[in-house]
């Protein structure tokens, strides 16, 4: 079973763009693929890799 979490936001801060900003978080740190970041933000995966780009977050990995 799927973990769940519930909490009241801030009313300046939408559902949708709390959801994005966990998928983001979880994805930067390598918690989330693209795909499982993109399915929890409810954005198509280019959508969402397109926002990523716009809020600075890579999304090329890169390895040295």
């Amino acid at each position: 079973m799927p973990n769940q979490l519930t909490i009241e936001l801030p009313i300046d801060i939408t559902l949708q763009e709390a959801k994005f900003l966990l998928a983001a978080k979880l994805f930067e740190t390598g918690k989330l693929s693209p795909g499982q970041a993109a399915e929890l933000s409810e954005y198509s995966k280019p959508t969402f890799m397109e926002l990523l780009g716009k809020v600075g977050i890579p999304v090329a990995q890169t390895t040295n």
